[in-house]
């Protein structure tokens, strides 16, 4: 029989620039920006081999803003219909939802 296969942690490319919002969102307060990013950053870590430590500080947002993810997800639905949360700056780059 052979072994089970290991799986290795791997990087997410948007890692190194998602630790700064995380590290932010950490510091700020649960606006309606703030709720489409971690609710956006959820969404892109959900189920991803890797990124422990950003996955666990997502959770810890999760629970300093005492919010489930299925509140949060609701809420920012509700956000988004009220009109776009992000919005472009000159200097802004483009959304980036990969």
């Amino acid at each position: 029989m052979a072994a089970p296969k290991q799986t290795q942690d791997q990087n997410h490319p948007q890692e190194k620039k998602d630790r700064e919002i995380v590290n932010r969102l950490l510091q700020e307060e649960p606006t309606d920006y703030n709720l489409a990013e971690l609710a956006r950053l959820r969404i892109r870590y959900q189920n991803f081999p890797g990124a422990r430590e950003t996955q666990k500080d997502l959770d810890l947002l999760l629970n300093k803003w005492q919010l489930t993810e299925t509140t949060l997800f609701e809420k920012t639905r509700q956000i988004h219909l009220k009109g776009q949360v992000y919005r472009k700056n000159s200097n802004d780059a483009q959304e980036d939802w990969s």
